[in-house]
């Protein structure tokens, strides 16, 4: 994909607003010269998150964590770098070019075509959802819908749509709409299982499934008459992998944002059910279990997983696959029960059913009822095993070590085997021992090198020796929160000058902002590698103290590093001159070359300090 253009960024950072920006998700009130309000990143009762809307940056004097506004948007909305210039590029109404020169040629064209492909399915989905909803076509497939409970407002929502019995209409269609043959066979749309004129979908409801970013990139068929399978999926592709992707994410994605949350159903109409209830974060997977590429992909904005499957055979094995995928993405999962105890036991019915016979109250009641991921397991181990026998209770137990795998925590995977050593009446330093055989049995050596691995993929070890503030970083600081004077400090300034390693990197940071034209505070800090001097910047930037009189302090910081300088050198030239005199093999031509040096050096120490006074 080609990246965006520089004068784009340059563009956004230049209209980028902290306080209007930052307000979306922080309500700020001013005081005095910045605005406060309470930290996004941690709970707090007394406001400690500032926003500086003169230098663009946030910074919360509570947990400490600071940025520029992209940095901050990309944290709110989990994003990357160039989708988070996009949404801000959308929010400024700022058009976003993109630079493809250095680009590999056909790897260009490919991604063209992938997008191509994007909007063709985009337009077949509307032509679809047109039939459904406006012809007589569809007249008897929205009827359907209408019976299962589905209000019009959810089939807009989700573009429910119709795709007709013949199954020619839709390549004549489209080559009317002048996509070239060669185009529309390479589409995905059309199947060689007849000719390749033949469309995939034919008299099947249609459910148009988009990505994160909202591209449509494939469609799933429930078949309504004759025979066939009940629902079919577009075909994998470099588009759409449907292991990585989840149904409604598109729509789900704002609410599960907010909330950290996300349901996730065994299918289409269950996920429109949860939505027309009220429960805005429901997804489902694509014709798969629950999958760790999905569990990664949500991970970015959940914390907490709710499971709403079926209570049928082939649910309770989802389920069950659907907790380990969690915990082993380092999830926290509740599994959520769709059964109602009555005068003939509990009955039990997934979401679709609930919404059509007893409407989104009650399905939404219903979603309010959920135990943790243990005791569910606690619940299918007693269902599952006699336990009032040896060779049962042996299973039951068994029945948990693939969970406790799973859990990255020493404290939580004691504290679930002390629970069922308890529950099962079972000593716990038995299970223990068995626990050990299942995992050098189907792990190996991997549980014993488990330390090791972790150790392997810890990040490079960061500086944590303290940082003590000098003349040479207050400088250096006062230009960072002044960044206009960048200029006068490296024309009266060369980094030789300076001494302290840490003003060195932030010296050398600026230059490298300098020479790029980045001005925003993110873009600095991407130049520091030290972690704690990241964190120092904007801790000290933060503050009143480089604000006020900053010209003067840039002037007095770049005579006083000067003045250090100069006398170090002269007391170097001194003691030279000592050791000369007392039989050192100084020649007279050096010794003549020192004295002239330390004239100069006293002469410019006089003008220096004079102009302090």
């Amino acid at each position: 994909m080609s990246r965006i253009a520089e004068e784009t960024i340059q563009e956004i950072q230049n209209h980028i607003n902290a306080v209007s920006i930052i307000g979306e998700y922080v309500r700020l009130e001013k005081r005095g010269g910045r605005y406060w309000g309470l930290c996004p990143f941690h709970n707090e009762k007394t406001p400690s998150f500032t926003v500086d809307p003169d230098k663009n940056f946030f910074y919360c004097f509570g947990c400490h964590k600071g940025g520029g506004v992209i940095s901050f948007v990309m944290e709110q909305e989990k994003l990357s770098y160039p989708e988070t210039l996009e949404l801000l590029a959308k929010k400024l109404n700022i058009s976003v070019k993109y630079d493809s020169s250095g680009e590999d040629p056909a790897l260009a064209q490919r991604n063209r075509q992938l997008e191509d492909i994007a909007e063709l399915y985009r337009r077949v989905a509307i032509s679809f959802h047109h039939i459904l909803t406006a012809t007589e076509k569809g007249k008897q497939a929205l009827q359907y819908v209408h019976e299962r409970g589905i209000s019009d407002e959810m089939i807009n929502l989700f573009r429910l749509g119709y795709a007709p019995p013949d199954r020619l209409w839709l390549f004549q269609f489209l080559r009317k709409k002048g996509y070239s043959e060669d185009f529309l066979k390479k589409s995905g749309l059309f199947s060689s299982r007849y000719n390749e004129q033949s469309a995939f979908f034919a008299d099947r409801l249609m459910f148009p499934i988009s990505d994160k970013k909202g591209r449509t990139v494939a469609f799933g068929g429930r078949l309504l008459h004759g025979e066939g399978p009940k629902y079919l999926n577009s075909a994998e592709s470099e588009l759409y992998k449907k292991r990585e992707n989840l149904y409604a994410i598109d729509i789900a994605l704002p609410k599960i944002r907010q909330s950290e949350e996300v349901h996730i159903c065994e299918g289409y109409m269950d996920v429109i059910a949860l939505h027309q209830a009220g429960i805005g974060t429901a997804v489902a997977p694509l014709g798969t279990a629950f999958t760790d590429e999905q569990a990664r992909l949500l991970r970015q904005w959940v914390k907490t997983v709710y499971l709403v499957f079926d209570n049928d055979s082939a649910g309770q094995s989802a389920t069950i696959k659907g907790i380990l995928t969690c915990r082993r993405n380092g999830l926290v999962c509740k599994v959520v029960s769709m059964g109602k105890t009555g005068e003939n036991g509990t009955i039990f019915k997934d979401p679709a059913d609930i919404l059509k016979e007893d409407g989104p109250e009650a399905l939404q009641n219903y979603v309010k009822c959920f135990i943790n991921d243990f005791d569910y397991l606690v619940d299918r181990a007693r269902a599952l095993f006699d336990t009032t026998h040896t060779e049962g209770l042996a299973q039951a137990v068994a029945f948990f070590f693939p969970y406790l795998e799973t859990l990255d925590s020493e404290v939580a995977r004691d504290g679930c085997i002390g629970s069922v050593a308890d529950i099962f009446g079972i000593d716990r330093s038995a299970i223990l021992r068995d626990f050990a055989k299942y995992s050098k049995e189907y792990h190996g050596d991997q549980s014993h090198n488990r330390e090791d691995l972790k150790q392997g993929q810890r990040e490079p070890a960061r500086s944590n020796a303290p940082i003590r503030m000098n003349d040479e970083l207050f400088l250096l600081l006062t230009v960072i929160s002044n960044r206009s004077l960048y200029p006068r400090l490296r024309a009266s300034l060369s980094i030789e000058e300076v001494e302290d390693s840490r003003a060195k990197e932030l010296f050398i940071a600026l230059e490298e902002c300098y020479r790029k034209d980045i001005q925003d505070i993110d873009g600095l800090l991407s130049h520091i590698q030290d972690e704690a001097l990241r964190s120092f910047v904007l801790e000290k930037a933060s503050s009143e103290a480089f604000s006020q009189k900053s010209e003067q302090l840039v002037s007095d910081g770049i005579k006083r590093i000067r003045i250090k300088r100069l006398e170090r050198r002269r007391a170097e030239i001194i003691l030279k001159l000592r050791t000369a005199r007392t039989g050192g093999l100084h020649s007279e031509q050096k010794m003549e070359e020192l004295l002239s040096e330390k004239v100069h050096i006293d002469a410019e120490l006089v003008r220096l300090k004079e102009e302090q006074e």
